[in-house]
This record gives C-alpha cells, structure tokens and sequence, in this order.
C-alpha cells in the first residue's frame, strides 16, 4: 500500500475533530455547509475552527448547489481552500465558481454503474479534481455521507485530466482494498469514522489513515 495515499476526514464540528484530523497527519478537513446534514455548520461555527487548521491541511468547503449569495455569506467568514460541489451543478457553474471566487473545485460525481463514468470525464474538464461518490439512493435525503460504496472494480485503472478521490461507504475495515482495487491517491471518509450521525470518534480516524497508508 502506497505511503503517499492523501486522506480527507469530511463533516468536522468540534474542535477534538480538527485535533484528531492533524494527528491522523491527513491532507484535508471537510465543513459541511449543507442544513439537511447533520454535520451541517453555520458559517459562525466553521469560522473558529477554519481558523484553528495549521498549514498543511486544506480547508474544505462542501456545498450543495449554494447560490451566489449563500456562497459569499460563507466565505465572508470563513476562510476555505477548496470549495467541494455536492450537488447537481453543471459544468458550466463549476466554471463560474471558480472564476467568481478564485478558489479550487472538486466536483463530487455519484457513480452506481458504467453509465455513471462519462459524467466524470465531463466534470474532470472543468473541475480541479474529482470526487468518485457513491450515487445515494433515489430516495436519500443526503447527496453523500450516507455510508454506501460502489462497485469499485468499475473504476479500476481508469485516469481523468484531474486528480481524483475515491469516496463512499469508506471505513478502517475496507479503506485499504479500495486503495488495491482502484488505484486511488486521495481517499475522503466522514460516516465511516463516526460513533453517531455527525460524531467523529478520534480513534477511527487514526485508524482510517493508519489502513489508508498501509
């Protein structure tokens, strides 16, 4: 297992997470501004522990189509790196957000099937990187964190024009096959190293990074 492999710890709410993510040594924190969710933050909440990340871990801003008002109410306040787009945005929002605000996109995309992949390519245009999601359940209130993985043999091997991370359903127990399986650089995790919807528990994130890196 590759020692290079980039973890994400997604859904950070208290600051026992942002101590945890750094001792676990991985390469982004995620704030989700998503009122549906429950690791949804007021851009109130996330301003105190944005500011608390030390340099060398990427601040990440996950959003479901936000419009522009909400966005620049959330980046008033809190300073991000990289804004995570979780919703339906078409490739043409994910060019005006970039160049509205200046910073990185990654574009989640739900794959269930190989009909799923083109759309990868599509965003992988447009996008700075990629997040490979499962797809939710049509009937599923959240876009992603719902814990569910995909057939991950469908992306075995397979490359796009931008760096890409593997999500979905990932834990300590399957993270490490995922990585064999698909090739992966950069891995995300949120329900996976949580005790309840929206508790992280610091001693699963060291394990997911610890299994990530082999």
């Amino acid at each position: 297992m590759p020692a290079d492999v980039r973890v994400k710890i997604c859904g950070l709410t208290r600051p026992q997470d942002i101590d945890a993510v750094v001792a676990a040594e991985a390469g982004y924190g995620g704030f989700v501004f998503f009122p549906k969710s429950p690791r949804n933050l007021s851009a109130l909440q996330a301003r105190p522990l944005a500011l608390s990340v030390p340099p060398g871990l990427a601040r990440v801003g996950l959003f479901v189509d936000p419009d522009d008002a909400f966005l620049d109410a959330v980046l008033a306040e809190v300073p991000l790196d990289i804004l995570q787009l979780h919703g339906k945005e078409s490739p043409e929002r994910v060019q005006a957000l970039r160049a509205r605000h200046g910073l990185p996109v990654m574009k989640a995309v739900g794959v269930a099937d190989e009909a799923d992949l083109a759309a990868l390519t599509t965003y992988g245009r447009v996008a700075d990187m990629l997040l490979v999601d499962a797809k939710p359940p049509k009937n599923a209130h959240l876009p992603g964190g719902n814990g569910l993985a995909f057939d991950w043999r469908l992306i075995a091997g397979r490359r796009w024009p931008v760096p890409w991370m593997l999500a979905g359903g990932l834990t300590p127990a399957n993270v490490a096959e995922a990585i064999a399986l698909t090739g992966a650089k950069q891995v995300d995790v949120s329900s996976g190293v949580e005790s309840a919807p929206g508790v992280k528990q610091a001693d699963l994130i060291a394990r997911f990074a610890s299994a990530a890196r082999g």
